[in-house]
């Protein structure tokens, strides 16, 4: 068999990735974190209670290793959207373990993230990225689909 036979019998690269993933927001809970796939990549979304709202945009900036507003990383407050990849090393943050900070902790080499997914501890260098998304509606989110796109 030639290599070229071999190809052809597996599927197209952008068969494997999803663009566009639309997700029912209705099911999570206060506080809940889910986790989806998009492009092959673990995807977090994370109802925040008002609580976790409030320690994230309480939070100087100069205490942060990568700043960046709370306002800026949450299209809606209460729906915190992030790419489940560790800045360090692209390990897969736990959604169990919270941290020093109330987020996600990287058990692999230490990174603490806080509750708008920020690097606040170890050796991560910057926070965890957010993946374009838009809302269908206060229940309905697209992820991968950019902010302003019509549909």
């Amino acid at each position: 068999m030639t290599t070229g036979t071999v190809d052809q019998t597996n599927p197209p690269v952008d068969a494997l990735t999803i663009k566009e993933v639309e997700v029912d927001l209705t099911p999570i809970a206060p506080g809940q974190i889910v986790t989806i796939e998009w492009e092959g990549m673990s995807v977090f979304i994370r109802r925040r209670t008002s609580e976790e709202v409030q320690a994230a945009r309480s939070v100087p900036m100069e205490q942060l290793r990568d700043p960046e507003i709370d306002e800026k990383r949450a299209q809606r407050s209460e729906w915190l959207i992030l790419v489940g990849r560790c800045t360090h090393r692209g390990c897969v943050p736990s959604n169990l373990l919270k941290g020093d900070y109330g987020g996600w902790l990287c058990t692999c080499h230490g990174s603490h993230y806080d509750t708008s997914g920020r690097i606040r501890k170890g050796p991560a260098p910057k926070n965890l990225e957010i993946p374009p998304h838009r809302f269908l509606s206060d229940t309905k989110v697209v992820i991968g689909a950019e902010p302003n796109a019509a549909k």
